[in-house]
């Protein structure tokens, strides 16, 4: 298995806020314990709001907050895209200030890094090209809000999709799908599509094709 891959499975087996030991991590993943605390620290680094230590434990928080604010995750979003941005312009003036600007608001960051990981700081590998889905999400948030049926392409093949949700992992987004072509769900990685469209016409919730039931399907697993 690929570290990228290994990686968002991690994130998958951490999604449900409840405590993951390194070991039952390992034994999911096929990987070794050392393999493992060296992952949690990629992540970590990484964006991804994980807290725990080795010998305890680890599981992904929701909640990022910096002081005296207390900022949404579209706000972090919103946040980290600008910074992102600027930071790749070809200005150097402006790519340098974004990076000053990102090193001020990581200073300001909680104590407890565990609990607040440093959110605005540039990508770090596997993710380092996350960047590549940013010019999607405009395009996934609308259909989600519209209900509209989604034509990607991802590995090289077409898919219909039936976008149901983004995440946001810290540089890395995913989107909760129902994949017409597969007949299942699925958590795609958005900067490993490659193209995309809107389709026509709308879709409804049906049983078993919707977030409320990913959403009960995960909390079985």
């Amino acid at each position: 298995m690929r570290r990228a891959d290994r990686l968002m499975q991690i994130v998958q087996l951490l999604r449900d806020g409840d405590l993951h030991k390194a070991g039952d991590i390992a034994k999911a993943t096929g990987a070794s314990l050392r393999t493992i605390y060296r992952d949690m620290d990629t992540l970590a680094a990484s964006g991804v709001p994980i807290e725990g230590a080795r010998g305890v434990g680890y599981r992904v928080t929701a909640a990022i907050t910096l002081p005296p604010l207390n900022l949404t995750m579209t706000e972090v979003e919103a946040l980290h895209l600008g910074l992102a941005a600027v930071g790749q312009s070809e200005d150097g003036e402006l790519a340098s200030a974004a990076r000053s600007l990102s090193s001020k608001i990581d200073a300001v960051m909680p104590e407890d890094r565990s609990r607040a990981p440093a959110t605005t700081n540039f990508a770090i590998y596997p993710f380092a090209d996350a960047a590549r889905g940013f010019q999607h999400l405009p395009t996934i948030r609308q259909a989600i809000r519209a209900r509209q049926k989604l034509q990607i392409t991802l590995d090289d093949k077409q898919r219909i999709l039936r976008p149901l949700q983004l995440d946001y992992w810290g540089r890395l987004w995913t989107c909760v799908a129902w994949c017409e072509t597969t007949k299942a769900f699925d958590e795609l990685r958005v900067d490993q599509i490659t193209t995309l469209r809107t389709l026509p016409g709308l879709f409804v919730d049906e049983s078993g094709k919707s977030l409320k039931d990913f959403n009960h399907l995960k909390a079985r697993v």
